[in-house]
């Protein structure tokens, strides 16, 4: 009976009723929720500058947090080392560079950071003025005796010319020992590798590259000599001795070069970081701190709390004393660890080895990993020197400071990772994000190919061509299906716009108020 029930029905398919069924999308890469710059574990007089400088411009946390280092490291770089056990030692100079986009106030962090320094730069080449005079005029008056001897010994009798001829020699000799000290100098903005040398050369092996714009990429990558040109970067992070030669002098030997850079580019510069024929190879990549904080635009507060004259006063005296006491040291200061500072480094080594491994969570950063501890020690000594600004050389580095230390390395590390993830990624990744971002944000049930482009940043996707990557990668994954193209008229025109469904999930029900 029941056979003879439903005989002449054709059965139905639940998708004539319902649509198309969705499986289940297989999610994008996920991105990391990464920690902001951890001002708490900077010394109060820098704490708060940053911290006041972030409100007032409106900018994450994290520009004038990095910034901070850099410039700490500008005043100390190449007059302190830290002696972290037997023979390790790690200078004080950091390369720390953070990726915001455009619009970001970034020129306005950097001039309230910086700008002590460049104060104090300008007394040292005030307080150097009479020596440098002193210096100008002895060379001078010794080449000018050198050639007034020269030309007595040439129109010499020939009995009196080899003596004058051995006393100009002499005299020449003597001139060409004298040295003329420069104007000093702490920060340059984007320099050539030559330049930068020399300005190694004349800094007595230090100088700061402090740059809002990021430039120094373009150059490194051969902007100006058409290759790669890295070592002076490389030896000057590390220490390592290199040789200067410049146009009509002898060449000069800088035992332990101190280069800092502290640089805003914009994120899309990492991607080409990475592309810099030898950069990773040789280690370039690995030396910088990172930082990829989310910018604020779209959100700022418009009438943020303004940067307290108190806080920019007290953050420029203890800055500008910490720069001009060490600007004149020549043998750079030791800072040792105290033994509970020395066990919190230790245990900060055995996390870091042990996820170097195969597997490991520092595994796909294995170069950048591998001089973590290094970083963190360099940045302690950073830390201990702001909180002794007036006598943090003759003080052993606190286990609080190392502390603090690790964390800010731990901050570096999460950062490092989402970067280096991103390096490698497939550019229709990040596409593929900020469509499904704006189909959710938007709660778009379906749209056209046009629809979307109109309603995406034309700086993001400048032609609808470059929709096509996203596009198929989300329909790849589940969260988007294209329908079919309806049937041409016939009657010519513009063909219509290929028009997409997304997944159920991106659009829930809105829940009842």
């Amino acid at each position: 009976m029941t056979a003879d029930l439903w005989e002449g029905f054709d059965a139905l398919d639940p998708e004539t009723i319902t649509g198309p069924m969705w499986d289940e999308p297989v999610p994008l890469n996920p991105r990391r929720a990464l920690p902001a710059f951890p001002v708490h574990t900077l010394p109060l007089w820098l704490g708060d500058m940053v911290a006041g400088v972030a409100e007032e411009t409106q900018t994450p946390v994290d520009l004038a947090g990095c910034l901070a280092l850099g410039v700490i490291a500008t005043a100390a770089g190449g007059r302190a080392t830290v002696c972290v056990r037997g023979h390790w030692r790690e200078p004080v100079n950091l390369y720390t560079a953070v990726a915001l986009p455009p619009g970001n106030r970034k020129s306005a962090v950097f001039a309230l950071m910086t700008g002590p320094l460049l104060a104090v730069e300008k007394t040292l080449v005030e307080l150097s003025g009479p020596v440098r005079a002193e210096a100008e005029t002895t060379a001078r008056l010794a080449r000018a005796a050198a050639d007034k001897a020269a030309q007595k010994a040439a129109a010499a009798e020939p009995g009196l010319r080899d003596q004058l001829t051995a006393e100009a020699v002499q005299l020449a000799q003597q001139a060409d020992e004298l040295t003329e000290p420069a104007k000093p100098q702490l920060v340059a903005d984007d320099v050539t590798p030559e330049s930068l040398a020399t300005l190694l050369a004349e800094q007595d092996g230090r100088i700061s590259v402090m740059s809002a714009e990021g430039e120094i990429f373009d150059i490194i990558a051969g902007r100006y000599s058409g290759t790669p040109n890295m070592g002076i970067f490389l030896k000057g992070h590390a220490g390592d001795m290199t040789r200067v030669n410049r146009q009509g002098r002898d060449a000069q030997h800088i035992e332990a070069p101190a280069v800092t850079m502290g640089l805003a580019i914009q994120p899309e510069v990492l991607d080409a970081i990475g592309r810099v024929k030898g950069a990773d190879g040789r280690g370039l990549l690995a030396r910088f701190l990172y930082a990829k904080p989310v910018s604020l635009v779209g959100s700022r507060n418009l009438t943020p709390a303004l940067l307290s004259e108190e806080t920019a006063a007290t953050y420029a005296k203890r800055l500008g004393g910490l720069t001009m006491v060490l600007a004149d040291w020549t043998d750079p200061a030791v800072l040792t660890l105290s033994p509970e500072a020395d066990a919190v480094m230790l245990a900060y080594q055995k996390v870091t080895e042990s996820r170097l491994g195969k597997g490991g969570s520092l595994a796909p950063i294995v170069k950048w990993a591998s001089k973590r501890d290094g970083a963190v020690a360099r940045i302690a000594g950073l830390l201990h020197l702001a909180t002794h600004p007036d006598n943090g050389w003759s003080l052993p580095i606190e286990a609080a400071t190392m502390a603090a230390a690790t964390e800010i390395g731990d901050y570096f590390t999460a950062h490092a990772l989402e970067v280096f993830d991103a390096m490698g990624a497939d550019p229709a990744q990040e596409a593929a994000h900020q469509v499904l971002t704006y189909i959710r944000d938007n709660r778009l049930t379906g749209f056209t190919k046009r629809e979307l482009f109109r309603g995406l940043s034309r700086g993001d996707f400048p032609a609808m061509g470059d929709l096509d990557p996203a596009l198929a990668l989300l329909e790849e994954h589940g969260w988007v299906r294209q329908l079919p193209l309806p049937p041409r008229s016939g009657r010519g025109g513009r063909p219509p716009s290929p028009r997409y469904d997304t997944h159920p999930s991106l659009t829930p029900p809105r829940m009842n108020a």
